[in-house]
This record gives C-alpha cells, sequence and structure tokens, in this order.
C-alpha cells in the first residue's frame, strides 16, 4: 500500500494524496451547474482520521461507493479549494474503496475544511498584477 497521508497533513495544493479515512457523515447529493455550463450531481460527505476531519465532494456515483460508518481508502486524491474552503476530491485518475483496516476514534475537533484559505490564482502571480516588476 502507498504512503498515506493523514487529515491534518493536506494543505490547499495537496495533489496524488492516499487518505485512509472513516466516513462520520453523508449528505444529499445536490445538483450544481459547472463552469463549462453541465450539471453534475455532488455529495457532500465528511471523512476523518485520528488527527481530523475534511469535507469530501463525491462526484456523480461516487457516492454509491460511501457509506456513514465505514473506512474508506482513497488512492490518488487531491485538494480543491471550494469558496476558500479545502474539499478532498478523487478525480478520473483515482479510485475511493472500501478498506480493510477500519478507523475506530476520528478527531473531529480538528476540521481541516473549516479554515479559509487565500485562493492563488496560477494565471496571476500572488500580486494579482501581471508582470510582477514591469511598469
Amino acid at each position: 500500500m502507498e504512503e498515506i497521508t493523514k487529515i491534518k497533513d493536506l494543505n490547499p495544493y495537496a495533489k496524488r494524496v492516499n487518505v485512509l479515512a472513516k466516513v462520520v457523515h453523508k449528505g444529499e447529493p445536490k445538483e450544481i451547474n459547472t463552469r463549462y455550463g453541465e450539471t453534475k450531481h455532488v455529495t457532500e460527505a465528511v471523512v476523518g482520521d485520528e488527527t481530523g476531519i475534511i469535507t469530501m465532494s463525491l462526484w456523480e456515483d461516487q457516492a454509491e461507493l460511501v457509506n456513514e460508518g465505514e473506512t474508506i481508502y482513497v488512492d490518488n486524491g487531491y485538494i480543491s479549494l471550494v469558496r476558500g474552503h479545502m474539499r478532498l476530491n478523487v478525480g478520473k485518475y483515482g479510485t475511493i474503496k472500501k478498506s480493510e483496516e477500519s478507523i475506530e476514534e476520528v478527531n473531529e475537533n480538528l476540521d481541516m475544511s473549516a479554515e479559509e484559505h487565500e485562493r492563488y490564482n496560477r494565471r496571476r502571480n500572488n500580486f494579482g498584477r501581471r508582470g510582477f516588476g514591469r511598469r
């Protein structure tokens, strides 16, 4: 098995992470319109381990792979920011599966999705201007 990243060690730039987490709560599916004009269904679940919890976005039928109380293994997940708050995602190159291992204790006192992060705009530098240093 690949190296496991603890929930408390996730950050807004985390890519290709493997997470072992217990599903604490699973919400109802919501319909959203993507920026590409498509309508998709997203279900938010709160998952955690002994170090903390994070909100996970489950797209379309990924939601069927996850049930409250189960321990899941996320292979090749990544973090995105939704309105400045971290979300754990599994893209087309990742997988979610039920784990043989189980997590008994979840630390719900540290919610990694509660903190708001500045969004880093890749097209511009962090100073909000193009061509920093040039006039």
